[in-house]
């Protein structure tokens, strides 16, 4: 298995960009359509084709911190409530990952207020340009009033970014967006469903040779983002992929494919994104549709992470572990013949993890007990007892390994948390 993948950076980060935006319907596709309003900005600024690239990825992730519904809705306030909460909280989880600290650094200030020059600098620390680029990006992104047609807002959305240039918004580019605003294409492309493949365009970087493990650095950032939203799935993907690769390494699975494995565990709940966190929290079992809302999320997952075609196997190990054997699971029902043994590994893992984990309605499991859930689901055609069975065989090394990668994720959520609680 070959230990590069032929993809460019931002194929990955949109996949992690459209997972946050389908939380809600009036935040769909608000990533990229910030993400080119930005970068188009940028553009017309004269910026360097760096600058340019960084505004497009920083777009793409600038709300990233904001871990509720809630807080996704307040965002599109075009006056927003304590706006510097989320713009942290983004900040704080794209510093973990080295490539993205210049993005984290735009994003943290993407809400500083120009005032006359003033916004320059906040709290003693330097403010780039292309924070204030984002701003005003981020501010037309939500004037825009969805299913009205574009052309006949332009000029009142003009008049209010006109209005507040200088005070809110930095005047040479707001004088760039108003070049644009002149264009129908601008608005149109805009507001286009298909804003996505423009910015893949765009994106004046050639394709990029990634090793295996810068693709394991970038999923264990997507694992936090995913999990960080609750204290109680702070360390589950953590614990997934570790307990994963440590099976597969016992099933005789080659460095590389025991690599895969572990960015599958720390992908396999992207699709939790659009679960709202209320959900995730809520500390009493699940209604009908509440779990109807959850059951969604490994769908979500493939139809996101097929859009990388590098990513295909890992996609099927991740995405297909809410599956049973007997062809009744989801969300495709498949059966044993469909489902490839590292889709049954993560499977497993899963199951064994969140049994074990504690949840707001329940303690988590003992390891006695643990087993004996698993033993059952293997009698029922739901686990595969080939994995089950290797996992009970070396029971004390794989539940290790799973206990201290979340031990490790766990120290970093709390990191997380008492960094924002200095902020608040």
């Amino acid at each position: 298995m070959a230990s590069k993948f032929e993809m460019n950076i931002l194929e990955l980060t949109m996949c992690l960009s459209d997972a946050v935006d389908l939380i809600n319907e009036a935040v769909t596709n608000h990533h990229r359509q910030v993400s080119y309003i930005a970068y188009s900005i940028g553009k017309a600024l004269g910026l360097s084709a760096k600058e340019q690239n960084d505004l497009l990825l920083a777009g793409a992730l600038h709300d990233i911190g904001a871990l509720s519904l809630k807080e996704r809705l307040n965002a599109l306030h075009f006056e927003v409530d304590h706006p510097h909460e989320h713009a942290v909280a983004g900040y704080r989880l794209l510093n973990m990952y080295h490539p993205f600290c210049e993005i984290a650094a735009i994003i943290r200030m993407h809400h500083v207020p120009w005032k006359n020059g003033a916004g320059l600098e906040y709290l003693g620390v330097e403010v780039p340009i292309a924070s204030h680029v984002l701003h005003l990006a981020d501010r037309v992104a939500v004037s825009i009033i969805r299913n009205q047609e574009i052309l006949s807002q332009v000029e009142s959305i003009c008049e209010a970014i006109g209005a507040r240039s200088g005070t809110l918004f930095m005047p040479e580019a707001v004088e760039a967006f108003m070049e644009l605003a002149g264009k129908e294409s601008f608005w149109f492309d805009s507001v286009s469903k298909s804003v996505g493949p423009l910015l893949l365009d765009k994106l004046d970087l050639p394709r990029i040779s990634v090793t295996l493990d810068e693709t394991l650095g970038l999923a264990e950032l997507f694992s936090h983002i995913i999990d960080f939203r609750s204290r109680f799935t702070a360390t589950h993907s953590s614990g997934i992929a570790a307990g994963s690769e440590a099976l597969a390494h016992l099933a005789g699975y080659p460095t590389d494919e025991c690599k895969m494995m572990r960015i599958a565990g720390y992908l396999h709940d992207l699709g939790k994104l659009a679960v709202p966190v209320e959900i995730l929290e809520k500390p009493a079992p699940l209604t009908r549709d509440e779990f109807r809302v959850v059951k969604k999320h490994s769908y979500l997952t493939y139809r996101i992470l097929e859009k990388v075609e590098a990513l295909s196997t890992i996609n099927t190990w991740a995405a297909l572990h809410h599956e049973r054997l007997d062809g009744n699971g989801y969300p495709f029902r498949l059966k044993a013949k469909d489902l490839p043994e590292g889709s049954r590994i993560m499977a497993v893992t899963d199951v064994f993890t969140a049994i074990t984990e504690d949840r707001p309605y329940r303690l988590g499991m003992n390891d006695e007990r643990a087993l004996q859930v698993l033993q059952k689901m293997v009698l029922e055609s739901a686990l595969d007892g080939d994995i089950v069975a290797l996992l009970r065989e070396h029971f004390d090394e794989i539940n290790d390994v799973r206990i201290k990668a979340q031990e490790s994720a766990r120290n970093k959520y709390q990191e997380f948390e008492d960094t924002l609680i200095k902020c608040a």
